[in-house]
């Protein structure tokens, strides 16, 4: 069968829309009729070589969605055709299959164990979860990357007490995401820092106590005598070197600070060294160290229960033809989670 698909072609070049042919099924594979996608920085900076250069070219994209179980591979035994998933590159139970290979007339497109920027998709069995039906498709959908890694950093990686202090840094859907995690896990003061106004706007309704803008005068100042010296833990979502420097400074004795934004290869941040010897601490993530198994059903019944607002998350939908317009909003600074509606 083909599949409308989003193909990476060449760095630094728009994503080309075309048909390509799905490959049959390997053991441990599922092939999914994905719903909704979303759109996350981490795509763009593949797309625009941050991250160094691409030996899989082309190859095809997306790692966050919804979909329909439609056929199961040999040996899958986590799920059966019909069932509703969420898909994230996040690693959970099952067989991990790490390629499969579509085309596009002669030329092979490569593809990982999940994409999701297409109609149809080939996926390793351990990159699904099974989910209520409850849920709409679209608010599901940005629960395998922006929720799992900022709800998972509050849940898991730094593991936030109530009544704490939390300074987020960088207000996209991973930061968005950290603040709604941290109001339901009973942060007394939750400090949001953006350049922009609108996504300081955006975190309060969220759930944010305070809202600074990245440039703002005496800055850690204020979050000090906030925070009675510095916030317990601060996170630093905004993949800007100037960002991960302050999310450190800003935090008391001791506290911790996690990386979760990514600087280009050859970037490097700047701290002192007795700062660590003080007490604070800084460290990284994966994904928000999530278990997909046993957090998403958590995450949908915490939407369910009105306890996590996803609706609010979701600031833009665009239909799979209009992928690279996503993607511009997404650089804009004005955008919460970006959906792709296969749908539409």
């Amino acid at each position: 069968m083909k599949t409308k698909a989003a193909i990476l072609w060449e760095l630094n070049r728009p994503l080309v829309i075309d048909e390509v042919e799905v490959p049959d099924l390997k053991p441990g594979q599922v092939l999914v009729k994905i719903l909704f996608s979303g759109v996350c920085r981490a795509q763009y900076n593949e797309m625009i070589g941050l991250k160094g250069p691409d030996k899989f070219l082309p190859h095809l994209l997306g790692h966050e969605g919804t979909g329909i179980i439609k056929e199961t591979g040999p040996k899958v035994k986590k799920v059966k055709k019909g069932d509703f998933v969420a898909l994230s590159w996040i690693k959970g139970n099952g067989m991990e299959v790490p390629s499969s290979l579509y085309k596009s007339g002669n030329r092979i497109i490569n593809a990982g164990a999940i994409t999701t920027f297409s109609d149809y998709s080939v996926v390793s069995e351990n990159r699904i979860t099974k989910i209520s039906k409850k849920i709409p498709a679209d608010k599901a959908a940005v629960i395998g990357c922006a929720v799992a890694t900022g709800c998972g950093i509050i849940n898991h990686t730094l593991k936030v007490s109530k009544g704490s202090s939390l300074a987020v840094f960088g207000i996209g859907g991973i930061g968005a995401s950290a603040v709604m995690g941290a109001r339901l896990a009973g942060c007394a003061r939750i400090i949001a820092v953006d350049v922009s106004s609108q996504k300081l706007g955006f975190a309060k309704k969220l759930g944010a106590t305070h809202a600074f803008t990245m440039n703002e005068p005496g800055l850690l100042q204020k979050i000090s005598t906030l925070t009675e010296g510095g916030v317990d833990f601060a996170i630093d979502a905004s993949g800007a070197k100037s960002a991960m420097e302050l999310a450190f400074d800003s935090l008391k004795y001791p506290g911790t600070a996690v990386i979760a934004g990514n600087l280009s290869k050859d970037e490097k941040i700047s701290l002192h060294p007795f700062e660590l010897i003080k007490g604070k601490r800084l460290i990284g993530t994966w994904g928000g160290e999530t278990q997909p198994d046993s957090d998403f059903p958590r995450y949908v019944q915490s939407y369910l229960s009105g306890n996590l607002p996803l609706d609010s998350l979701i600031t833009h939908r665009f239909k799979l033809t209009q992928i690279n317009q996503a993607f511009e909003v997404l650089n804009n600074g004005r955008a919460g989670r970006v959906l792709i509606n296969m749908q539409a």
